[in-house]
């Protein structure tokens, strides 16, 4: 039984990420990236991509407006910036007043300003209009996360979204490929039970750790703000 077991692929996160930004190296010392991890699990693995990519880091927070009752369903998302996209056929399919729609996103923008903050502690997110936004995550499994960060994204106006992961399976990567601009996956595996079975060391990554990372890249990576861009 245990022989039939996947081979963990990567150490930890920052080891993933090392390996995630070989396959990213095109991307070098572009003056128009930015790397937006999502957290928790994303920002070791973009850490280290930004560092590789000599270019600025960001948290990228995302909450999916579920239909209520539904709540799988998504009706849109929110995302770091102010972004807010609505897909307007399920909203009029089920025919979703405007009352019903413009709360849920007032409650979903009250969680998602208390976790910027939680992360940022007050800075502001970095400019994301015009540029080549590669958006990281420790591994796909659904996509559902990663899906309504594209789509939040979608409405800041990057010129080009890559979806950058360790590992993901075969028909996630084909979806998420689809929404994206491109897509960079280190390995798609034949046999996934879940991302954590390709890492050695895949302990959760706590809130303290995620301002951390995001801190040692204010101090070491092109910040890239808006005064300075383009």
């Amino acid at each position: 039984m245990f022989g039939n077991m996947p081979q963990a692929l990567f150490h930890d996160r920052r080891d993933a990420g090392r390996q995630l930004a070989i396959q990213l190296g095109h991307y070098a010392e572009r003056h128009d990236l930015i790397v937006l991890a999502l957290p928790p699990g994303g920002i070791p693995v973009g850490f280290e991509v930004a560092l590789a990519l000599g270019a600025p880091l960001d948290v990228f927070v995302v909450r999916k407006l579920g239909v209520p009752g539904q709540e799988e369903l998504a009706m849109g998302a929110i995302g770091s910036g102010g972004a807010v996209a609505i897909n307007r056929a399920v909203v009029e399919t089920l025919e979703l007043s405007e009352e019903i729609t413009n709360e849920l996103v007032d409650v979903e923008t009250a969680e998602l300003a208390w976790r910027d903050e939680l992360y940022r502690r007050g800075r502001p997110p970095l400019e994301v209009s015009g540029r080549t936004a590669i958006v990281v995550d420790d591994g796909l499994a659904t996509g559902s996360t990663m899906f309504v960060a594209i789509m939040a994204l979608r409405i800041l106006g990057p010129a080009r979204i890559v979806v950058a992961v360790p590992v993901a399976p075969a028909d996630t990567r084909d979806e998420i490929a689809a929404q994206a601009d491109e897509i960079v996956c280190v390995h798609i595996p034949k046999r996934f039970r879940g991302v954590g079975q390709f890492y050695e060391d895949f302990a959760p990554t706590s809130d303290d750790e995620v301002r951390a990372f995001l801190k040692a890249a204010e101090d070491c990576l092109p910040m890239a703000s808006r005064e300075t861009w383009p």
